[in-house]
Parts: structure tokens; sequence; C-alpha cells
């Protein structure tokens, strides 16, 4: 009986390579990448900076009791117009009991009679308070849920600067009704 060896046990072992992954080429293009976004971001940042704040709860810090109450103007953008209320003082050529519930009633400033946002009226009559309220910078910018954002923006751009880029309330605070 013949013993025959097999070609696997004749063979020599060799030892496995273990080859790692390289990722180099990986690692650039995740590099360039960001990159690429953190330059993006900041150039975008300095094209359109609003100052928009967010609503704040709570009880404020006690002051005098001389100071006058802050004027808390709001601006709601309705379908129908928009409508402007005060709670710290009578807006000027307001009547004493002006500031109903936003969407009630006639609006302060209708729509035109195309149905487009009279913006030219709105920001003449922000002038018009500014001069009765020269301290104050603070509006909140209340609108429906449906409303579109240019009608928004164009809002926010009524009430933050005159045409001459005189500024008339730039701390804005969005809300909804």
């Amino acid at each position: 009986m013949a013993f025959y060896f097999s070609r696997r046990k004749i063979k020599p072992k060799e030892e496995e390579e273990s080859t790692e992954l390289n990722i180099v080429p990986y690692l650039d293009i995740l590099m360039n990448l960001i990159i690429f976004m953190l330059l993006s971001m900041t150039g975008l940042a300095t094209f359109g900076m609003l100052n928009v704040n967010a609503p704040s709860y709570g009880a404020s810090a006690g002051g005098s009791g001389d100071e006058k109450p802050p004027l808390l103007l709001t601006v709601a953008v309705a379908k129908k117009g928009f409508y402007l209320a005060a709670t710290g003082g009578v807006l000027p050529g307001a009547p004493e009991g002006a500031g109903a519930t936003p969407g009630q009633g006639s609006p302060t400033i209708p729509v035109k009679a195309d149905g487009s946002y009279d913006y030219d009226a709105l920001n003449a009559k922000m002038k018009e308070i500014k001069g009765a309220f020269p301290t104050e910078s603070k509006v909140i910018l209340a609108a429906e849920a449906d409303t579109q954002y240019e009608v928004l923006v164009a809002t926010m751009d009524a009430t933050r600067e005159t045409k001459d880029r005189k500024l008339l309330f730039p701390d804005i605070t969005l809300a909804s009704f």
C-alpha cells in the first residue's frame, strides 16, 4: 500500500496577509467637504442677517415703579390685511379701545384692491408709531399659519426700516394667532 502526500500538505503554508483598508482618500474627501460647508455657511450668514428673537416668558427683573410699561407693539398678518395693536400705550391715530383680536373686525391696513398687501402703508404707519414712541425697538409679528413666507419677510422689512434705511423696529419677535 502506497502512501501519497496531498499537495496541500506538501505545500508550505503561506502567512495570510492582513490588509488594512486605506481610508486616507476617504478622509481627504471628507475634510474637503467639511471645509467647503463651513466656508459656505459663514458666507451665507453675512448676506441675510435678521435679528429675530424667540418669545420670552416669565417675570422680568423688578425696577423702579415710575417706568413706563413697554409698548408691546403687535403687527398681525391676516388674509384681510394688517392688524396693529399695542398694550403699553395708545397707537397714534387709533381710538383708546383699539387693539381688537387679530383677524376679527376690519384690519388697520386692509389689503389693496388687487388682493396684495399694502407694505407702503404699513411702513408709513410704523414711521408714525416710531415718532410717537422713539425709544421702542421691539415689535411682535404674528401671522396666520398659512401665511406665505414672502409676505412674512416683506412685512418684517416694512416694520424694520424705512426706504431711506432708517431703523424703525429692528427687534422682531415671531408669533402666531
